[in-house]
């Protein structure tokens, strides 16, 4: 009893929040005074998705889970690094550049090109953490600056070095022999589902294995709590802090190699940006735990993909299911706070009405 007592209170902070995501959504349908009705845009975002659909929310669900796991390995060791997106935007400017270059064969060009996404990624986030430890300069500033420069960085680069054609520029295409094939579930007009999805479960795998079963996951997550408990168990906390960014951006650097290697093949206008603010908000629904992050990963993936149908049948636009997400993100982190509050209360009532033991008269 008392098993499935905890696995509902953790459902139900998740369901409140969706309930409320989906009745704030409603309102804001109602709001606009749209031609279509609120049952027609939940009927389509709740339906059932066609095959090609269902392989691009595998696809999505992918590159989002590598950033919430990106983020959230700062926010367990108490770090808010937002600067995921300029972490796997500078990765993959380089990853593809070099893997473009191809000065390595096959199977030892994608292995490399991975090895230089995750140093680039952690570079990068390395760059807030010796701030952070040397100067205390917050990261949330240092990271937020550093996805601007990223940005100017690779613009600046693909401009001068990219090839140029009509209104587009991209890097050396990826050679034919650094492909890596897909899965294809149901036919290929519906599309592969991409071979580095494989990526996202060794991630979350390692993830998992890293906070539970490792001296330095307990390290993390008492640091997270506590710094001063920390520092008084003799926890080098700078060093903790230091690593911990340079994981989140290895993890980070990766976020974008399933699509390059599975579809893009080069970095241009196939480039997907904004999956490190989505994995940021994803890590919070989750509640940054490896399973957590997975449901995440598929609501947010799927409701972008099924919003893709919302303009070709509705006059609603696409940009609706964004307040979904976003009031589903705060919602949750409220919902898991009076949850919490209320199974405290429940604990205190239940241990309250047990029955306490007798005691014994000790005889004189």
């Amino acid at each position: 009893m008392n098993r499935l007592r905890a696995v509902g209170f953790a459902v139900l902070a998740p369901v409140i929040a969706v309930a409320i995501a989906m009745l704030a959504t409603s309102l804001v349908i109602l709001a606009t005074g749209s031609a279509s009705s609120v049952s027609d845009f939940w009927s389509i975002i709740l339906g059932k998705p066609e095959n090609r659909i269902l392989v691009n929310i595998v696809n999505q669900t992918t590159m989002i889970y590598l950033s919430a796991v990106a983020a959230a390995l700062g926010f367990r060791m108490g770090l808010f690094n937002i600067g995921v997106e300029g972490q796997y935007t500078l990765a993959s400017y380089t990853a593809a550049t070099f893997a473009g270059a191809a000065f390595l064969p096959g199977a030892l060009n994608v292995f490399a090109t991975l090895v230089i996404a995750m140093a680039v990624g952690a570079a990068w986030a390395g760059i807030a953490g010796i701030l952070r430890t040397t100067r205390g300069v917050s990261e949330v500033i240092s990271t937020i600056m550093l996805n601007a420069i990223a940005a100017i960085i690779v613009g600046y680069l693909l401009d001068r070095y990219g090839i140029h054609g009509g209104n587009s520029v991209r890097t050396t295409a990826l050679p034919s022999s650094s492909h890596v094939p897909g899965w294809t579930p149901f036919t290929a007009q519906d599309g592969p589902v991409w071979g580095m999805a494989l990526l996202a479960i060794a991630v979350g795998i390692g993830f998992w294995v890293l906070l539970n079963k490792t001296r330095f996951g307990f390290d993390l997550r008492a640091t997270g709590q506590s710094q001063t408990a920390a520092v008084a168990s003799g926890i080098k906390v700078n060093r903790m802090v230091l690593v911990s960014m340079l994981l989140s951006g290895a993890v980070a650097g990766l976020i974008w190699m399933p699509a390059f290697f599975g579809a893009a093949y080069t970095y241009g206008t196939t480039f997907q940006a904004g999956l490190g603010f989505t994995g940021i908000a994803v890590a919070l629904l989750g509640r940054n735990q490896p399973v957590g992050m997975v449901f995440g990963a598929v609501l947010f993936a799927f409701l972008t993909a099924q919003s893709n149908s919302l303009t070709l049948l509705t006059d609603i636009s696409a940009s609706v299911v964004q307040i979904t997400q976003g009031v589903a993100v705060l919602a949750v982190v409220v919902a898991y706070e009076l949850v919490r509050r209320y199974r405290v209360r429940l604990e205190q009532r239940l241990v309250s009405r047990a029955p306490q033991p007798a005691h014994e008269e000790v005889a004189a």
